[in-house]
């Protein structure tokens, strides 16, 4: 009873606050002076404020007094040297970021537990009038010790570096089509007639320069350089999509998801990589949402406002759905049904997006089950 008198004075925001907070400070002050660790049953809180060359913390207890503060270097030895100092055992929150990664796996080992808070949802619970880095690291200790804390996916290790492999491989083909398009913008330019279908074709590329005369000598270097270019980066794709085909860890699950119409390769590694663990997604709908698939919406009394596709989503496995499924209905009878109806309305965008969503249900029934598709038709046929 004592115990919760004192947490609700430190907690309370009143002159009493104030006086007691004092007392509890001179208390731990001794506490914190003559022994790191912490008494039994009790967790350290760390909140981190990541940054690329440096990380805000703020290390509290369950009453929210706060034991250290003050900024660590972003490298691996300086994290090392800050961890050594830290009162045990403790539990660490970051806001994901584009340097997360690193960070929780070098911290992992060492913490009771480590996690990760969605940023926009954190934004939400944590909005101050004053903001610095400081009181981020505080606010986000403050959230994981109370349970408040947004807690996002952070996929394994291995999910991660397979991903990462993936993502760069998009980055080789949004290249390999701004070369393509600034060999036909050249030729343009110069007024060269040429079959566009047939311009990226090594063949054809070959005798357009042997044998038209029309290509002024200042850009056949630009020319040859670009299809050069062309060819090494699709090279190097074809050899990142092959060693992913390959690896142990995706080729039983990718053989699955290859048996759902309209679902090639690209398809099956960016599912299988960018949704991860499919059990931590409790429903269809959840998995649609996730992918881009639906919109927002924004009710407030009587007033409705909803979006085409929301923008909080995984943008490279939307963008893949979509394009799978403009080409799904043309392997799958039960598809194009789907197609045909949501078509009749009148919009052909919907029509596609109705499709990646039943698309989206048969990779999950795939994926939960671990085995491979069999059509409507098949299982009725099996049943009689």
């Amino acid at each position: 009873m004592l115990g919760g008198w004192w947490t609700n004075c430190l907690n309370a925001k009143s002159a009493r606050s104030t006086w007691c907070r004092k007392k509890l400070n001179s208390t731990e002050t001794l506490i914190q002076t003559t022994t790191t660790e912490a008494p039994h049953g009790h967790m350290y809180y760390i909140g981190l404020d990541v940054h690329k060359k440096s990380i805000s913390y703020c290390v509290k207890d369950a009453r929210g007094q706060v034991h250290q503060e003050g900024k660590v270097g972003a490298t691996r030895w300086e994290l090392d040297a800050w961890m050594e100092a830290l009162p045990q055992p403790w539990t660490v929150a970051m806001e994901a970021t584009v340097f997360t990664g690193w960070i929780y796996d070098h911290l992992r080992p060492h913490a009771k537990e480590v996690k990760v808070a969605h940023p926009l949802m954190l934004r939400a619970i944590a909005a101050a009038k004053k903001k610095n880095d400081q009181v981020d690291a505080s606010k986000i200790a403050d959230c994981l010790r109370c349970d408040f804390l947004p807690e996002c996916y952070m996929a394994s290790t291995e999910i991660r570096d397979r991903r990462r492999t993936l993502r760069y491989r998009h980055l080789l083909v949004r290249q390999m089509v701004q070369m393509k398009n600034r060999v036909s913008g050249l030729l343009m330019e110069t007024g060269v007639s040429h079959n566009k279908r047939q311009l990226h074709r090594v063949g054809y590329f070959r005798d357009l320069m042997a044998s038209n005369e029309n290509i002024d000598e200042s850009i056949r270097p630009l020319l040859q350089l670009s299809r050069d270019t062309i060819t090494r980066l699709g090279k190097t794709e074809s050899a990142l999509v092959r060693s992913l085909q390959r690896d142990p860890l995706l080729t039983a699950r990718v053989q699955r998801l290859k048996t759902v119409p309209g679902v090639g390769p690209i398809t099956a590694l960016t599912w299988a990589l960018e949704m991860g663990d499919i059990s931590r997604f409790r429903s269809i709908r959840q998995a649609i949402s996730y992918c881009g698939l639906c919109g927002d919406e924004k009710r407030s009394a009587e007033k409705v406002m909803r979006t085409p596709l929301s923008r909080q989503r995984n943008k490279h496995i939307q963008s893949c759905l979509v394009e799978a499924a403009k080409l799904a209905p043309r392997y799958d009878h039960d598809l194009a049904q789907v197609y045909a109806t949501e078509k009749e309305k009148g919009n052909a965008n919907r029509a596609t997006l109705a499709v990646a969503r039943k698309m989206v249900a048969y990779l999950m029934a795939v994926d939960r089950e671990q085995r491979d598709f069999v059509p409507a038709e098949q299982c009725g046929g099996a049943a009689t």
